[in-house]
């Protein structure tokens, strides 16, 4: 939150997102050959010579025209460029000045920051300078022909923009990572308001049409002196019902948001209770391994609610829920606030569990007390399934590893019955664990393979 921030701006289609996304050196943002793809404000970290900054792309900005979402992305911009330190005024080369980039640039000169041309779509070195020679026009300083395509004059733009930025405390630098928190759902279902209520103010578009989100808006918030990066996406629909296009990317930026988040908050409807795509939503974040926590929405407009219904709901999630019945339950309401700020307690606790790393003795000791409890099963040729020892292998999520003498021996049943055991001993709440299970030959292998190459690495 300390690194310095540069606005990227420009009218729509100039290639904005394409910018960002070779600045970051990631393809974050969605590109689409069609204007208003980009509507919130997406952040991305850049670091070029030593120096880290963040950037914010943002919507094309329209004036003089109030249809659909462009007041709303209008908003999102000045909200963008109220918080940064520069910008980057973002315009096409190949079509030339427009009286779009004028009015931008008149707008821009009223603004309180510097500003740094950016002439797109530049592949070419003499017509590139050419090309950008047109911009001067607009009064704002040389403007800097680039291509975000092909990266060419992106360094340059960086050297211009770096000494328009406030340096960074090495210590503020060197700040671990916030705890990266996704917010997942079907469409409409209140992700974009519930983020909003996160962080206290107008950071995402509301809209009761289904799709306003279409990227993965990442936003940085402080609580308890805890960072966190909250990220609200795309509604996501049946496979059926998503046609190739804007709507297809915005999706899978949505599944690569819960694969590189730590925890994920999947954001039901109170009114529409659990559908079949929230099953699905919720069997995706227990194949990435995520930490999660379900957060039933609209819980205000739920009518002729008494002392049971609470626990009716419950016990309902958790029926259609069951493969993610480690993940706590919050009952919330995004527009009135009610119970909102007990999520990120509930993220601390995921995020703990999400991470924690058991000693190999406790590990055993939980494993003997559940033998004591109940005995493994025997095949009908009465051959009993033994455990050994155990250990734990990794975390996020926590995975043991149990060595047995069959591991076609231990069924389903019992499988379940020690992952419920280790949960009631050792506190996973909000996270999935996993074991692996390996038989004793493979163990023997195993040391003989690790005692030859200890051997050869000794001669």
């Amino acid at each position: 939150m300390a690194l310095p921030l540069v606005a990227v701006v420009g009218r729509p289609n100039v290639g904005k997102s394409s910018l960002v996304n070779r600045l970051a050196g990631v393809r974050s943002a969605i590109v689409h050959d069609e204007p208003g793809i980009t509507r919130d404000r997406l952040y991305q970290e850049v670091e070029w010579n030593g120096r880290r900054l963040r950037v914010v792309d943002t919507g094309g900005l329209v004036f003089g025209d109030d249809s659909e979402f462009l007041p709303h992305i209008r908003q999102q911009a000045m909200a963008a460029m109220a918080e940064a330190h520069a910008v980057i005024f973002v315009v096409d080369g190949r079509e030339g000045l427009t009286p779009a980039d004028k009015e931008l640039a008149d707008w821009l000169r009223r603004q309180p920051l510097p500003v740094v041309v950016a002439v797109n779509k530049c592949e070419s070195g003499q017509l590139g300078l050419a090309q950008a020679a047109a911009f001067w026009e607009l009064g704002l300083g040389e403007p800097i022909p680039c291509s975000a395509v092909h990266g060419n004059g992106v360094a340059e733009l960086l050297e211009a923009v770096l000494p328009h930025l406030p340096e960074v405390a090495q210590e503020a630098a060197d700040e671990p990572d916030p705890i990266a928190v996704a917010i997942v759902g079907r469409p409409n279902v209140g992700k974009s308001s519930l983020l909003n209520r996160l962080v206290g103010s107008e950071r995402a578009i509301v809209s009761p049409i289904a799709g306003t989100t279409r990227d993965a808006v990442d936003t940085l918030v402080e609580w308890e002196g805890q960072s966190y990066r909250l990220i609200d996406t795309a509604g996501i629909r049946r496979k059926s019902r998503v046609e190739y296009g804007v709507e297809f990317f915005s999706i899978n930026r949505a599944f690569k948001a819960i694969q590189r988040s730590d925890v994920v908050l999947l954001v039901i409807d109170a009114l529409e209770r659990v559908t079949e795509q929230d099953q699905r939503l919720a069997g995706r974040i227990e194949e990435e391994g995520r930490a999660c926590i379900i957060v039933v929405n609209k819980w205000d407009a739920v009518e002729n609610k008494d002392t049971h219904t609470i626990n009716e709901y419950t016990r309902e999630i958790r029926e259609r829920l069951y493969f993610i019945d480690w993940a706590p339950l919050l009952f919330v309401s995004a527009l009135t606030g009610q119970r909102t700020h007990k999520i990120f307690a509930e993220v601390n606790t995921a995020v703990a569990a999400h991470r924690k790393r058991i000693a190999t003795s406790v590990v055993n000791e939980v494993l003997q007390d559940a033998l004591a409890w109940q005995s493994p099963p025997a095949n009908r040729q009465g051959k009993q399934g033994k455990i050994y020892y155990g250990t734990q292998v990794a975390e996020r999520p926590p995975t043991f590893l149990l060595f047995v003498n069959d591991p076609d021996l231990f069924k389903e049943n019992y499988r379940r019955y020690l992952e419920k055991h280790f949960r009631q001993n050792l506190d996973f709440t909000g996270t999935p664990i996993r074991f692996r299970w390996r038989s004793k030959s493979e163990r023997l292998v195993g040391r003989a393979v690790q005692k030859l190459e200890g051997s050869l690495a000794s001669r």
